[in-house]
């Protein structure tokens, strides 16, 4: 039997951006894709701590350092610059290859530095 298991997840980001006239994604600090593992164009989903919204999107980059996390498109009508959310990535694993999974959770401080690596 194949799972949908939790892969990374960027805990309490900080929405430092939102563009309705976007087509669409997330923009996420090239810096945390790389510590994640999450990669462009990957599907992701994002809940909306400060307001309980959820959606899915894709990913595109954003410049290293930054901290940039932007809500684009149809989607920047859900979240607020300074609202906090949490983006969360899955694969698609078997039995044996979850037995030795760990997810990387990486929790954020209010500039989208890392504070620590679960």
């Amino acid at each position: 039997m194949l799972r949908q298991i939790l892969l990374a997840k960027l805990h309490r980001a900080t929405v430092t951006e939102c563009d309705l006239n976007y087509n669409g994604s997330i923009k996420i600090d090239e810096e945390l894709l790389e510590k994640s593992g999450m990669r462009e164009f990957e599907r992701v989903d994002v809940f909306d701590i400060t307001n309980g919204n959820r959606f899915s999107t894709y990913i595109i980059v954003g410049e290293r350092g930054s901290g940039v996390i932007g809500i684009n498109g149809a989607a920047a009508r859900l979240v607020q610059v300074g609202d906090k959310v949490i983006v969360m990535n899955y694969g698609i694993m078997d039995e044996t290859e979850i037995e030795n999974h760990k997810p990387c959770i990486i929790l954020l401080n209010d500039n989208n530095k890392i504070e620590s690596i679960l």
